[in-house]
C-alpha cells in the first residue's frame, strides 16, 4: 500500500485548490490564528518577572519565530503529514499505521497505549481553547473602555459559548462557507497591523537570528527556560493541521500555511514586539499589546474580529474532538453513543450531543474557575506537548517501519524534535498546579475510559464465547429439527464461529427459524476507509444460513441498512425491508475481580447500560427488532 500523504484521489483542478486552501484556512489554522491574542503577552506576564527591554523583547520573538518554524513548518508540514492512513492523518490514525495490527485488539500494546492517552489529551485542548480564546477577545472590552466593562467579560463569554454550543447540532456545512473567507481575512488583519508596527521599529526584524534565543537564555536562565510555557502557546493548534488532512489533503494544508498563516503570524508577533521596544514602560501596553496595536477608536472594530476568529477557532476544535471521538468508537475503545450526521454531503460532519454538552459543562467550569485568560494560560499547552511528544515517537515508527527511512536520518530528525517537544512539555510542566492538572486530569479520565470499555469487552467476548456452542454444531442439530416459517431473520453477532446467543435462545424456546437466517457481523478495519467493493463478505452454509460480514474503515460513514440492500446482488434471498432483525442484550453482574480489578469492573458494567443499543446506533429500524436477552456474569 502506498503510504503517501494523499488520499489515492486524482489531483484537484486549481480552482478546486485553491478553494479547499481557504477552507484549511478557515478550520485548521483557526486555533493557531487566534493565539496573538494571549501569546506575547503571556511571556510578559508579571510572574515570569521580566522587563520588556530589548534583549528579552528580541529573544522572546526569536524563540516565537523558530517555534513556529521548526514545529510548524519543518515538523508537520514537511515530515509528519507525510505518513497518513489512507489519506487520513491525527494520532489515532498514525496509530493504526504503525501498530500494524491484522485484526481485533486482544490486547493494548505501548504503541496502542500511547495513541490512546495522546487522544485523550486533545479532549483537554477541546476544552480550554474555547474558553481561552473567546476570553482573551472579550477582555478586548476592557482595553475600548478601560475600568468600566471587568465585570461584563465573564457573563459575556458564557453567553457566547452557550450561543457557539447550542448551534452545533445544525452541523457547520452552511457556517463553514464563510469560515475561511473570514480567516483569510483575519490572517491579512493580523499581518497588516504587525507590518505598520513593525516599520516604526524595523530593528525588530533582528529577533530572526537565532542567537538572540541563545542570549536570552544565557541571561536569564532558570526564568528562561520556565517563559518557554508561554512561548509554547504561539504553536498550540499545531496538532489540527495533521488531523485535518484527511478532509483537505498536504497540498492545501501547506499552501494555506506558508500563503497565508506563516507570513500573517509572522509579522503580527513581530509588530507587537516593535510595540513593546517603543511602550515597553507602559504597564497597559504590556498587558494587553494586541488590543495596543490599533488607535482607540479601532479598539472595538477589532474585539468584534477578534470574537469572530476565536468563535471560528472554537467551532474547528468542537468538531475535531467529534471526530477524534468518532474514531474511538469505531475501533471499539469507547461506549456506543448517539451519533448525528449533520451533513449527507461531507461525510466527516457529525453531531455528537455527549461530547458537546460535556464540553460545554468543561468550558464553563473553567472560566468561572480561572476568570482571565491570563490565569487560564497555566492550564494550557502541558496537553498540547504531551501529544506532540507521543506523536513524535509515533513518527520514529513510521520512518523506520514504514518508509524503511536511514537509521541515521530518523534518528537525527526524532532526537531534533524530542528535544523541542520535550523542553516545551518540561517547561509546561512547571504550571501543572497552577492549572496544568485540569487537561491532564481529564485525559486520564478519557484514558481510563478507553481501556476499561476494551478490557470489558474483550472479558464480555470471552466468557460468551466459552458459554456458547459452535455455529456448525447449531446448523446440524438445531436448525434442522425445527418448524421453518417464511421469511428471513438477521442476527447481528460480533463473534464469528460460534452460534449467538440470540438464536440459540429463539430455536430452544421458540422451536422455529426462518427461510433465511443471516448472521450479520460488523468489522472496523485498521485502514481509514474501506472501499464499496470489498464491503460485503458472504460464506453460505448448510440449511439456508447465510455469514456475512461488513467491513468499514475507522473513518467511514456506517450505512447498515443501505449495504444490506445489496445482498441479492450477492445471491443471498433476503427482502431486507421486510426482514426482522434478531439482537441480543446482555444484562452484566460483576463476579470477581479476575482479568480486571472489580471497581474498574463495576466501571463498564455502568458504561454497557448506558451505551447505546446496537439498533439505534446502527440504525436498524425499531418496529422489525427483536431483542433476545440474558444474564452475563464477568
Amino acid at each position: 500500500m502506498d503510504q503517501s500523504t494523499s488520499s489515492g484521489h486524482a489531483a484537484p483542478s486549481s480552482s478546486r485548490l485553491l478553494a479547499l486552501t481557504i477552507g484549511a484556512v478557515g478550520v485548521v489554522y483557526g486555533d493557531i490564528g487566534t493565539s496573538p491574542l494571549y501569546s506575547l503577552k503571556e511571556c510578559f506576564s508579571p510572574h515570569y518577572g521580566l522587563t520588556p527591554g530589548a534583549p528579552e523583547v528580541l529573544g522572546i520573538l526569536s524563540l516565537i519565530f523558530w517555534s513556529l518554524t521548526l514545529i510548524i513548518s519543518i515538523k508537520y508540514l514537511l515530515i509528519i503529514t507525510r505518513f497518513a492512513n489512507e489519506g487520513e492523518g491525527g494520532i489515532l490514525a498514525l496509530m493504526e499505521l504503525v501498530s500494524q495490527r491484522k485484526g481485533s485488539y486482544k490486547k493494548i500494546g505501548a504503541i496502542v497505549a500511547m495513541g490512546l492517552f495522546g487522544s485523550a489529551l486533545l479532549y483537554g485542548d477541546g476544552i480550554i481553547t474555547p474558553a481561552i480564546s473567546v476570553l482573551s477577545a472579550v477582555e478586548g472590552l476592557e482595553v475600548a473602555v478601560p475600568g468600566q466593562l471587568g465585570a461584563f467579560i465573564v457573563p459575556i463569554t458564557i453567553a457566547i459559548l452557550i450561543g457557539l454550543f447550542s448551534i452545533q447540532r445544525y452541523g457547520t456545512t452552511g457556517v463553514g462557507r464563510v469560515f475561511g473567507p473570514f480567516m483569510v481575512a483575519w490572517f491579512a488583519i493580523l499581518g497588516a497591523l504587525g507590518v505598520y508596527n513593525a516599520i516604526q521599529t524595523p530593528a525588530v526584524f533582528e529577533a530572526i537570528n537565532p542567537m538572540y534565543a541563545v542570549n536570552f537564555f544565557m541571561q536569564h536562565g532558570f526564568m528562561g527556560f520556565a517563559v518557554l510555557g508561554s512561548v509554547f502557546l504561539v504553536v498550540t493548534g499545531g496538532e489540527a493541521l495533521y488531523a485535518d488532512m484527511g478532509h483537505f489533503g498536504r497540498t492545501p494544508i501547506m499552501r494555506g500555511w506558508f500563503y497565508v498563516a506563516y507570513p500573517g503570524l509572522i509579522l503580527q508577533y513581530f509588530g507587537q514586539g516593535a510595540l513593546l521596544l517603543r511602550e515597553g514602560h507602559i504597564a497597559t501596553t504590556v498587558e494587553n499589546p494586541f488590543f495596543h496595536m490599533v488607535p482607540s477608536w479601532g479598539v472595538i472594530p477589532l474585539v468584534i474580529c477578534a470574537t469572530m476568529a476565536t468563535i471560528i477557532a472554537s467551532q474547528a476544535v468542537i468538531s475535531g474532538a467529534f471526530s477524534l471521538t468518532w474514531q474511538a468508537l469505531q475501533l471499539g475503545f469507547l461506549p456506543r453513543l448517539k451519533v448525528q450526521h449533520t451533513s449527507s454531503e461531507e461525510r466527516g460532519q457529525i453531531y455528537l450531543p455527549t461530547v458537546n454538552w460535556v464540553l460545554f459543562v468543561s468550558c464553563v467550569f473553567l472560566v468561572l474557575q480561572f476568570r482571565t485568560s491570563g490565569n487560564l494560560a497555566a492550564a494550557y499547552g502541558i496537553a498540547v506537548t504531551s501529544t506532540m511528544v507521543i506523536t513524535t515517537v509515533l513518527a520514529w515508527f513510521a520512518m523506520r517501519r514504514l518508509f524503511k527511512w536511514n537509521f541515521a536520518v530518523s534518528l537525527s530528525l526524532t532526537a531534533l524534535f524530542m528535544l523541542i517537544d520535550g523542553s516545551f512539555f518540561a517547561a509546561n510542566c512547571l504550571k501543572f498546579f497552577q492549572g496544568g492538572y485540569v487537561p491532564v486530569a481529564m485525559a486520564a479520565a478519557t484514558f481510563l475510559v478507553m481501556v476499561t470499555w476494551h478490557k470489558g469487552r474483550t472479558i464480555l467476548g470471552s466468557v460468551i464465547e466459552k458459554r456458547s456452542r459452535p455455529l456448525i454444531n447449531v446448523i446440524h442439530e438445531e436448525i434442522e429439527r425445527c418448524a421453518t416459517v417464511p421469511g428471513s431473520a438477521l442476527y447481528m453477532t460480533g463473534y464469528k464461529g460460534i452460534a449467538p446467543p440470540a438464536l440459540v435462545s429463539n430455536l430452544k424456546y421458540n422451536r422455529s427459524r426462518h427461510e433465511t437466517v443471516i448472521l450479520l457481523t460488523v468489522v472496523i478495519e485498521p485502514a481509514a476507509r474501506v472501499p464499496l467493493s470489498s464491503r460485503i463478505d458472504r460464506k453460505p452454509m448448510e440449511n439456508n444460513v447465510f455469514q456475512v460480514v461488513l467491513h468499514y474503515g475507522f473513518m467511514d460513514q456506517l450505512n447498515l441498512m443501505q449495504d444490506l440492500m445489496l445482498l441479492p446482488e450477492y445471491d443471498i434471498p433476503v427482502d431486507v425491508t421486510d426482514a426482522i432483525f434478531v439482537l441480543g442484550h446482555e444484562t452484566l453482574t460483576v463476579q470477581d475481580g479476575k482479568g480486571m480489578a472489580r471497581w474498574r469492573k463495576e466501571l463498564f458494567v455502568f458504561l454497557h447500560r448506558n451505551s447505546r443499543t446496537p439498533s439505534s446506533y446502527f440504525g436498524i429500524p425499531v418496529k422489525r427488532t427483536l431483542e433476545v436477552g440474558s444474564h452475563v456474569a464477568i
